[in-house]
C-alpha cells in the first residue's frame, strides 16, 4: 500500500504504519528491555513502605511496673504527647522495662517524625533516674522485619553454640544485600564473682568494701608521657581488668603482713546472665539467626547467597549440630512469579483458542501478542520508577492479564470485518483503529480513573494496596499504546493482500454467514425491542431476585480472606509465680506430644518470663510449627483440632492454637479497649464483658491484659531505726541486689569478644532465698546488725504489666470466634449488650483491631467508589454530550453488581470488604468498556439517519462478537484464580487449592460474575434502554412540540451504513 493511499495525514496511527520500521525495531525494544527489567528488578515479599510506627524503649534493671509507669513511662509521655500528628501514644510499663509507643498518621514524613521524637526524648531524659540505659528510638519499617530465620540446634555446649552462631553472622552481614542478622537466644556474657556471706563475716570484711574495691581497680589511666628535652619516654598503668586472674588476684582486706584476695572468699567465673527464656528446633536446644535484608536487594539472591554460605559452613561443624529454616520468604515470591508466569501463559493460550475460533489464526496471534508487549513495557516502566516486584504488584499483573487484550481485540475483530469485505490489511488496521480510538480510550479511561482514586487509600493498608492501582494503570496505559501503535503496524506487516479490494465501494460490514447463536440472539432481540419496558422490569426483577438469594444464602461478610497456612503456632497458658525452669518443663510437657507428627516440617519452642507484646500475660510459652506442603497434608484447622485432643490430658495448662494471621491488623479479629477515670471501674467493665461473652457464645480464646492474681514481696524499710544504725537506702538497696540478681561493679571487654562483660558480684545459688533477707549482716557504724532489725519482709498483690492509652491506663479484651462465625456478627450481638448493660458513666469501650480497620476500609472504599463514578460521568459527558446516555452506561455498574453476589454464591465465598470491595471498583470500570463501544456505534447509525429500533438491532447484532471476545476474555484470565487452579505447562500439573490463589478467589470471582452478568444485560439490556429513551423522547417531542435531537452523537472516524436486516452497502469514507 501506497503512502498516498493513507494520505498525509498527521494522525499517529497513519504515521506509525507509515514508519513501520522503526515502530517495529522500538517493539523489538520494549521486548528485550523488558525481559531484562524483569530478571533485574528488585524481587521481595512485602512492599517497602513507611509502617506509621515509632516506639521509645527504656531499661532499668530489676524496676517494678508501677515504678517504671511513675519514673520512666510518665515523663516521657509528658514529652512526646505534644508531637503533631500522633494517632494514638500507647505506653507498657512492666518488671525492668517500660515503652512508649507512638502511631501517627499514614503517610507521615518519617524522617521529620524520627526527629521530633528524638528531639522529645532527649529533654525528657533528664527527668529520668540516673541509673537507667540510655532510651532507645526505634523506627518500624518492612525492611526491619527479617526474611530469612534459622535455628540451629543440637546437643552441644551453649558457648561453642553461640560461637558458630556469630562466625556465621560475621559472614551474612558481610553480605550486600543483608543489613544485619539478629542472633535470638543470644544471653549476654558476665563475669560473676561469687562470695559467700559466711565467709565474708569469718574475715570480717564489709561487703561494701568488695563492691568498691573492683571498681577502684578497674581503672583506665590515661598516664600520658614524659618529655623533658632528653627523649620522649611514655608511661603506661595497667589498671584495666583483662582476665580472671587480674580478678582473683585483687586484695580484699590486708591484716598487718597478711593479704587476702579474691581468690580466698569468692570464686570468680565466666558465665552469662540468668536465663530469661529457653528455645528448642525439635527438642534439641537451639539459637537462631533472623536475617534482614537492604531496602531494594532482591529476596531470591539474598536468601540463596545465605544459604550458600550455610553449606559452605556446615562441614566444620559438629556432626550433632543441625540447622532448620523456620521462616523462607523467598519461596513465597518464587511461588507468586510461578503463578504469574502460569497465569500470563494460560491466558495467552485461552485468548488465542478463543480468537482463533472467532477470528483465525493470524488475528489471535496479533491479540495473542497484546499480552506479553503490554507486560513487558509495564515492567520496563515499573523498574525504571524504582518499584519492586512485590506480592501486591504480582497479583496487579496477574488480575490485569484479561484486561489487556480487550483493545486489541476490538481493533483486530473491527479489522478481520474489513479484510472480509476486500481492504487491504494496511488500510483495514488503519481504519480500525482510528474508528475505534475513541471508545478504546475513553473505555479505558474510565478504567484508570476508577483505580486513580484508590492510590489514596489511607492507614497502613492503604500503604501496602496503593501499590495495586499503580501497576494497573501503567499496565492499562500500555495496553492501550499497544492495540492503537503496535497491533495495527504489525497486523498491517503480516496481513494479507486482499483479492477483493474495491476503491469505491466493499461489502457490507456484516459477517458473510450467520451462525446459530447469532440468529438466536437477533431473534431475541428483537423481541425484546419491541416491549423495552417490560425488558427493564424484569431485568430489575432478576436483580432484586438476586439480592435476596444473597441475603439468605449468603456466607455473610470478613475482614480478609481466609487462607490456608503454612504455619502455626500453640500458646500455652500457666498461672502462678513459676521459675523459669518450671515454666520450660510445662512447656517440654505439651512440646513431646507433637514430636513425630509427619505433617509437621519442625517444631520451635519457645518459654519465656515474660510474654511479647500481643500476648497475654498468663503466656508462659509458645510452639510454633512449619506445616509441610498444603498438597501433602490435611488442612490446618483438622491438624489444630487433632493437636487439641492429643494434649487435653496435660494438668495446670490452657492451650491456645493460632493459625498464622492473615491481614493487616493481626491479633484476634474481636479487639476492645476499656479505660475509665477510676481504674476499679475498669475492671468491673471487663469482668462484665467477659462473662456476657460466655454467655452469648460463639466466642474463644478469650484474654483480658488485667493484672494475674499472684503474690510479690515488699520489704518495708524503717527508715527511722536504719539511721539509728547508720544504714540508708543506697546501702540496703546494695546488699538486696546481691541475693537477687547481683550487683554491677564495673565492665571489662575480654579478647575474644568485641562486647563489653559486666562484672557482676553476688551470693551463691543456696544463698539467695526469702530466708536470707533475715540472716543477712551488714555492717555498720555499730558492727555487723541484721538487716532484719529495720527491715521487715511482707506480701502483697502482684502487680503485673501496666498498659496505657493515650496516657491513661487501658485494658484490652480480645478474643477469636468459633469457626463458621464471622467476628463483625458476634462483635454487633456483644455491642448490643453494651447497650442495655448499666455501666459506670465515666467508663469508655473503643473497638479497636479488625472492626477498626474494616470501618475505615469500607468508609474509604465507599467514598472512592463515588468519586471514581463522577469521573466516569464526567469522561462519558464528553464523549457522548448526553446525560440520560452517560448514566445508561454507568447503570452496567449497578446491575454488576448482582452479578458479583452470584459469583460469591457460586463459589461459596463470603463478602470480603478489602477483596470484594476492590473487586466492585475494579469491575466498575471494566464492565461499562462494552456499554461505551455499543453506544458508540448506535450512535453512529443515528447519525446517518436510522431508526432507534434499526439502529439499535444492527447495533447489537455487529457488536455482539467484540463484546463476548473481550468479556470472554477477561473471564477466561480470571478463571485459574476463580477456580483456585495453577496450571503449571512446563511440569505439566494441574493444582487445585493452593493458598497462593486462595488469596484472590473473593476478588477474581465477584469480577468474573460481575462481569459475566453486566455482558448479558450489555447485550439485551442496553438496546432496550436505548430505543426506550428514543421513545419517551419522542413521546416528549411531539407533546411539547420541540425538534432538538435527545441524542446528539460525535462524528465518527468510519461510518458503517447498516439496516436492521444487515443488507445495505457502505460506501467509503474517504
Amino acid at each position: 500500500m501506497s503512502r498516498s493511499e493513507l494520505g498525509t495525514s498527521s494522525n499517529p496511527i497513519d504515521w506509525a504504519i507509515q514508519r513501520r520500521r522503526a515502530v517495529l525495531l522500538f517493539l523489538a525494544f520494549l521486548f528485550f528491555s523488558g525481559i531484562a527489567a524483569y530478571n533485574a528488578i528488585p524481587k521481595e515479599a512485602e512492599p517497602d513502605i513507611a509502617i506509621p510506627i515509632i516506639y521509645v524503649s527504656m531499661s532499668h534493671e530489676g524496676i517494678s511496673p508501677e515504678d517504671a509507669e511513675r519514673l520512666l513511662v510518665r515523663p516521657m509521655e509528658k514529652e512526646l504527647k505534644s508531637i503533631e500528628g500522633v494517632k494514638e501514644m500507647s505506653s507498657v510499663a512492666s518488671e525492668g522495662h517500660a515503652s512508649v509507643t507512638l502511631e501517627f498518621d499514614a503517610g507521615f514524613d518519617s524522617d521529620s517524625a524520627l526527629d521530633d521524637v528524638r528531639e522529645k526524648v532527649d529533654r525528657a531524659k533528664v527527668k529520668l533516674p540516673d541509673d537507667s540505659d540510655e532510651p532507645e528510638v526505634n523506627e518500624v519499617n518492612v525492611s526491619l522485619f527479617p526474611v530469612l530465620s534459622m535455628g540451629l540446634a543440637g546437643p552441644i555446649p551453649e558457648r561453642q553454640l553461640l560461637y558458630i552462631a556469630r562466625d556465621l553472622k560475621d559472614d551474612i552481614e558481610a553480605l550486600s544485600g543483608v543489613l544485619e542478622v539478629d542472633i535470638g537466644g543470644d544471653r549476654e556474657e558476665v563475669l560473676e564473682i561469687i562470695v559467700d556471706p559466711l565467709v565474708l563475716e569469718t574475715y570480717d570484711i564489709d561487703f561494701e568494701n568488695v563492691l568498691t574495691i573492683v571498681n577502684r581497680n578497674n581503672q583506665l589511666v590515661a598516664a600520658g608521657a614524659i618529655d623533658n628535652g632528653h627523649g620522649r619516654l611514655v608511661v603506661k598503668v595497667p589498671g584495666v581488668i583483662e582476665g580472671l586472674d587480674d580478678i582473683m588476684s585483687l586484695p580484699v582486706k590486708v591484716v598487718g603482713d597478711t593479704v587476702v584476695s579474691f581468690r580466698d572468699v569468692a570464686t570468680v567465673r565466666r558465665t552469662f546472665k540468668d536465663p530469661q527464656g529457653f528455645a528448642r528446633v525439635d527438642g534439641e536446644p537451639s539459637l537462631t539467626l533472623e536475617i534482614k535484608k537492604r531496602v531494594g536487594s532482591n529476596i531470591i539472591e539474598v536468601i540463596s547467597q545465605v544459604k550458600a554460605i550455610v553449606t559452605e559452613k556446615k562441614p566444620y561443624w559438629p556432626a550433632s549440630l543441625e540447622h532448620t529454616y523456620i521462616l523462607d520468604k523467598s519461596g513465597e515470591i518464587i511461588e507468586m512469579l510461578q503463578d504469574l508466569q502460569n497465569n500470563v501463559s494460560s491466558a495467552i493460550i485461552m485468548v488465542m483458542i478463543v480468537v482463533v475460533g472467532a477470528l483465525g489464526l493470524r488475528s489471535s496471534l496479533l491479540v495473542g501478542l497484546a499480552i506479553p508487549a503490554s507486560f513487558l513495557t509495564s515492567l520496563l516502566i515499573i523498574n525504571l520508577m524504582g518499584l519492586t516486584l512485590n506480592i501486591v504488584v504480582l497479583f496487579s499483573l496477574i488480575l490485569v492479564v484479561g484486561m489487556l487484550v480487550d483493545g486489541a481485540i476490538v481493533v483486530v475483530e473491527l479489522a478481520s470485518r474489513n479484510q472480509e469485505h476486500g481492504m487491504s490489511a494496511e488500510r483495514a488496521f488503519s481504519k480500525a483503529s482510528k474508528r475505534m480510538a475513541w471508545p478504546i480510550i475513553a473505555s479505558t479511561a474510565t478504567t484508570l480513573v476508577v483505580f486513580m482514586p484508590l492510590i489514596a487509600w489511607p492507614g497502613t493498608v492503604g500503604e501496602f494496596m496503593k501499590f495495586l492501582p499503580i501497576t494497573v494503570m501503567i499496565c492499562l496505559t500500555a495496553s492501550l499504546v499497544v492495540a492503537l501503535i503496535f497491533i495495527p503496524v504489525v497486523g498491517s506487516w503480516l496481513g494479507k493482500k486482499s483479492s477483493n479490494h474495491q476503491k469505491n465501494s466493499l461489502k457490507d460490514a456484516q459477517p458473510k454467514k450467520t451462525g446459530a447463536l447469532m440468529s438466536v440472539y437477533v431473534s431475541l432481540l428483537r423481541k425484546l425491542l419491541h416491549h423495552p419496558g417490560k425488558a427493564l422490569v424484569a431485568s430489575l426483577m432478576v436483580i432484586a431476585a438476586s439480592y435476596v438469594t444473597y441475603a439468605a444464602l449468603g456466607k455473610g461478610v470478613e475482614f480478609f480472606p481466609d487462607v490456608e497456612p503454612d504455619n502455626a503456632q500453640v500458646l500455652v497458658h500457666a498461672r502462678g509465680d513459676l521459675s523459669i525452669y518450671e515454666k520450660d518443663e510445662l512447656l517440654k510437657s505439651v512440646e513431646q506430644r507433637f514430636f513425630g507428627m509427619n505433617e509437621l516440617e519442625s517444631v520451635y519452642a519457645r518459654s519465656f518470663n515474660q510474654s511479647s507484646t500481643g500476648m497475654a500475660e498468663d503466656v508462659i510459652g509458645s510452639i510454633q510449627f512449619q506445616f509441610v506442603d498444603w498438597d501433602k497434608r490435611r488442612p490446618a484447622s483438622e491438624i489444630l483440632e487433632e493437636m487439641a485432643g492429643f494434649t487435653e490430658d496435660i494438668p495446670g495448662v490452657n492451650l491456645e492454637f493460632r493459625k498464622a494471621e492473615n491481614g493487616p491488623s493481626g491479633g484476634k479479629p474481636i479487639k476492645l479497649q476499656i479505660s475509665a477515670i477510676f481504674p476499679e471501674h475498669a475492671d468491673e467493665t471487663v469482668e462484665t464483658i467477659v462473662a456476657q461473652m460466655d454467655k452469648l457464645g460463639g466466642f474463644k480464646d478469650i484474654e483480658d491484659d488485667r493484672a494475674l492474681p499472684g503474690i510479690e514481696w515488699r520489704l518495708e524499710v524503717d527508715r527511722e531505726a536504719a539511721a539509728r544504725f547508720g544504714a540508708d537506702i543506697a546501702l540496703l538497696g546494695s546488699a538486696i541486689q546481691m541475693i537477687t540478681n547481683g550487683f554491677r561493679v564495673a565492665d571489662f571487654r575480654p579478647n575474644d569478644t568485641t562486647e563489653e562483660v559486666d562484672i557482676n558480684i553476688r551470693f551463691p545459688n543456696q544463698k539467695r532465698s526469702l530466708d536470707q533477707f533475715d540472716n543477712f549482716r551488714i555492717s555498720t557504724s555499730k558492727g555487723m546488725v541484721p538487716i532484719s532489725n529495720f527491715v521487715s519482709l511482707k506480701p502483697s498483690a502482684k502487680t503485673g504489666t501496666i498498659k496505657r492509652v493515650d496516657a491513661k491506663r487501658a485494658i484490652t479484651i480480645q478474643a477469636d470466634v468459633d469457626e463458621g462465625l464471622l467476628p463483625s456478627e458476634r462483635l454487633q450481638a456483644l455491642q448490643a449488650v453494651f447497650l442495655e448493660a448499666d455501666l459506670h458513666p465515666d467508663v469508655r469501650i473503643v473497638v479497636k483491631g479488625e472492626e477498626e480497620d474494616q470501618k475505615e476500609t469500607a468508609d474509604f472504599l465507599s467514598s472512592a467508589f463515588l468519586f471514581a463514578m463522577f469521573l466516569m460521568l464526567l469522561i462519558l459527558v464528553i464523549q457522548f454530550n448526553s446525560f440520560y446516555q452517560s448514566f445508561l452506561v454507568l447503570s452496567a455498574i449497578i446491575f454488576s453488581t448482582a452479578g458479583v453476589l452470584l459469583g460469591l454464591l457460586v463459589t461459596g465465598q463470603p463478602f470480603g470488604i478489602v477483596m470484594v470491595g476492590l473487586g466492585i471498583i475494579a469491575l466498575s470500570g471494566i464492565v461499562v468498556n462494552n456499554n461505551i463501544v455499543l453506544i458508540d456505534t448506535y450512535n453512529a447509525y443515528i447519525k446517518d439517519g436510522y431508526s432507534a429500533y434499526d439502529a439499535a438491532l444492527a447495533t447489537g447484532e455487529i457488536r455482539l462478537r467484540p463484546v463476548l471476545l473481550t468479556a470472554g476474555t477477561t473471564i477466561l484470565g480470571l478463571i485459574p484464580m476463580v477456580m483456585a487452579m495453577n496450571i503449571d505447562f512446563i511440569n505439566r500439573e494441574v493444582a487445585f487449592g493452593a493458598p497462593s490463589t486462595q488469596w484472590w478467589t473473593q476478588l477474581s470471582s465477584a469480577i468474573a460474575g460481575g462481569l459475566a452478568f453486566a455482558t448479558v444485560l450489555t447485550l439485551l439490556l442496553t438496546p432496550c434502554l436505548l430505543v426506550l429513551g428514543a421513545n419517551v423522547s419522542s413521546f416528549f417531542k411531539k407533546k411539547l412540540g420541540k425538534d432538538e435531537e435527545e441524542f446528539p452523537a460525535l462524528e465518527p472516524v468510519f461510518t458503517p451504513k447498516e439496516s436492521a436486516k444487515a443488507r445495505l452497502i457502505q460506501k467509503e469514507t474517504d
